[in-house]
């Protein structure tokens, strides 16, 4: 705590005032030091590894009575169902297929091949929450029963 004295004179001349302001300077300076230190690591931590995700062992759940299903193929191919689609028709496409007014209510199933890169996973998912759909389920294959491969 720190203490003011007060210069008025006479006998009171080294009487000690408490100051119960606090100083907040180093508390402001020790912050943007903080801040200046995670600007600078942020951008070290970024990986650029390519990696093999593992399987999914999560328990299936029941399908809806007609899924959607989108299959992305390495070479950059995109499918619903079994029809040919694009990034800038994916909305008209899954609209005419589903024929519903909400598109935010249905469910999405993405089939990815393992070797597609996740930038052109990425733009498909970017494109289906642009035209409005994000209930998205991701299929994996299930290692869960034995002779299955992954």
């Amino acid at each position: 705590m720190a203490a003011k004295l007060s210069g008025s004179g006479g006998g009171d001349r080294y009487q000690v005032e408490q100051n119960s302001e606090i100083n907040v300077t180093p508390f402001v300076d020790v912050m943007l030091v903080l801040l200046i230190i995670f600007m600078v690591a942020a951008p070290l931590a970024s990986v650029s590894i390519e990696v093999v995700l593992p399987t999914a062992v999560a328990k299936p759940r029941p399908n809806p009575p007609t899924p959607i299903y989108i299959s992305i193929q390495p070479g950059g191919n995109v499918f619903i169902g079994d029809n040919p689609t694009d990034l800038a028709s994916i909305g008209d496409d899954l609209r005419k297929q589903i024929r519903v007014r909400n598109p935010s209510k249905e469910r999405i199933f993405i089939r990815a091949d393992k070797k597609v890169r996740y930038g052109d996973f990425m733009q498909v998912m970017n494109a289906l929450q642009d035209n409005g759909f994000y209930s998205v389920a991701l299929i994996g294959q299930d290692d869960s029963q034995p002779g299955s491969g992954g």
